[in-house]
């Protein structure tokens, strides 16, 4: 199925999230000189317009980077992350969203590599066109496919220095991706043990999205789940109520970090009484998960 385009929901709440926590990992790769690699199985266009096209008939932005964009009071990782989306409209106004592989390219230094797969079409056509007029000089650091990013991890997996971070990202309206995200995983650490894997997820009713995260449990020792959501399940039962990133081998400092900035994340993009928050690892697994209760009306 390839009907998804990202360009709908750029800069939502999903993507304060995930581009965020992306944001942390690359951080803490990057204190060490060793080279690695970051492969985006599903990479979209690699940039949005805010203001003309697809982004603006459902101005999902509003509600997601908009709330966060003018605010001088955020703690360092968000103000960080914000900082990013802001190199990308140098005129200060919020024009444009960077999507995964554009927030890779202001992190990602000179000896560090960026593969990414894309199979839809148009898509892939964007993403070229894109980093060839952003990112003329560099071609050598990043890798572009029109493929299908499930299945060429064989292919990437374990990358030349050893070091690296794989963001899996599918747009979950084929059923059939969360099993093949389960399994995608449990391939990629079989041939690469010590990488990191985040795994985004929705946060909808049917079975199938709540069970992931249980899913993935089983497939590392050391793992870090984080969710966020932002509003109150609809009277119909559909509609996303937020969205979560799964890592497997995260850095010793991002749950400490998540617990840190996930109450102003929820309180900045919440919508109603419902907006929560979970932060749970590895190592607390056994005890009662760290969440944080719906708002409640003063």
């Amino acid at each position: 199925m390839l009907s998804y385009r990202h360009a709908f929901h750029a800069g939502n709440h999903a993507d304060v999230l995930k581009h965020f926590i992306l944001v942390q990992l690359l951080r803490y790769l990057n204190q060490k000189d060793k080279p690695y690699w970051l492969v985006d199985t599903h990479a979209g266009a690699g940039c949005y317009a805010l203001d003309k096209g697809y982004a603006t008939q459902n101005a999902e932005y509003a509600d997601g980077i908009a709330r966060l964009w003018a605010r001088d009071d955020l703690p360092a990782p968000l103000a960080d992350y914000v900082a990013v989306v802001n190199s990308f409209n140098p005129d200060g106004k919020l024009r444009r969203y960077p999507g995964s592989p554009y927030v890779a390219m202001r992190l990602l230094r000179a000896q560090d590599r960026l593969r990414l797969f894309e199979l839809h079409g148009t898509d892939n056509k964007l993403l070229r066109e894109n980093f060839a007029r952003d990112f003329p000089d560099d071609e050598r650091r990043v890798a572009i496919g029109q493929a299908d990013g499930f299945l060429e991890l064989k292919a990437v997996l374990p990358p030349p220095p050893r070091r690296g971070l794989t963001l899996v990202d599918p747009a979950y309206e084929d059923k059939r991706d969360y099993l093949r995200t389960v399994m995608t995983v449990k391939e990629g650490l079989a041939r690469f043990t010590t990488g990191m894997f985040a795994v985004w997820y929705p946060q909808l009713q049917r079975g199938d999205a709540r069970e992931l995260p249980e899913k993935l449990k089983k497939l590392g020792d050391d793992w870090v789940n984080v969710a966020l959501t932002v509003s109150a399940t609809a009277a119909d039962g559909f509609g996303m109520l937020g969205s979560g990133l799964f890592i497997v081998n995260p850095p010793w400092t991002l749950a400490q970090t998540l617990r840190e900035t996930l109450p102003i994340l929820r309180d900045a993009l919440g919508r109603d009484d419902a907006a929560g928050y979970l932060v749970e690892t590895s190592a607390d697994a056994k005890a009662p998960a760290r969440t944080a209760p719906p708002r409640r009306r003063s």
